[in-house]
């Protein structure tokens, strides 16, 4: 039997620890998770003969991710970004403006960067990676609130190049 607390746990975990799937196997049970749009992953495993195993994919349909708890900015419209060129997220993590809570933000609106400026740091695993800018510009907008999640590719800054 499948304990649908048992479940909710799992996708916290997945969601804690961004991960697209999570299979477990349990002698004859198996309950396998996979967040929408998420493609199969091949990993070769020794097979081992047991039971067959019940599908569970009523308890797994039935079961959703949480919802984000920090809401996603709204974006300018296309016209406002004409010109502007975007800094993007490299990773999925957490965008941080400051290098800690008591230091001031690496970059704000208005501030000018080169390619080697580091402008926030995004943290993935709990590994704190520095972004650099990667061009020389005015930083026009910052599209991310301090401590929010990013995905990759998302949008961090505007700048308006040099």
């Amino acid at each position: 039997m499948v304990d649908p607390d048992k479940i909710r746990k799992l996708v916290e975990m997945m969601s804690e620890n961004e991960l697209s799937e999570i299979c477990i196997r349990d002698g004859a049970d198996e309950i396998l998770l996979r967040r929408p749009g998420a493609a199969p992953i091949q990993v070769a495993m020794p097979q081992q003969v047991t039971a067959p195993v019940q599908p569970l994919a009523d308890a797994v349909a039935s079961v959703q991710p949480p919802a984000a708890a920090t809401p996603t900015p709204t974006m300018p419209t296309a016209s406002a970004d004409e010109g502007l060129t975007p800094i993007k997220s490299p990773m999925v993590g957490t965008f941080y403006a400051a290098p800690d809570p008591q230091s001031p933000t690496f970059v704000k609106t208005g501030d000018h960067v080169t390619a080697d400026t580091v402008v926030c740091i995004v943290e993935a695993m709990k590994v704190f990676n520095e972004i650099k800018a990667e061009i020389s510009g005015t930083i026009e907008r910052v599209m991310v609130k301090n401590e929010a999640p990013v995905e990759f590719g998302q949008p961090l800054f505007m700048v308006k190049p040099d």
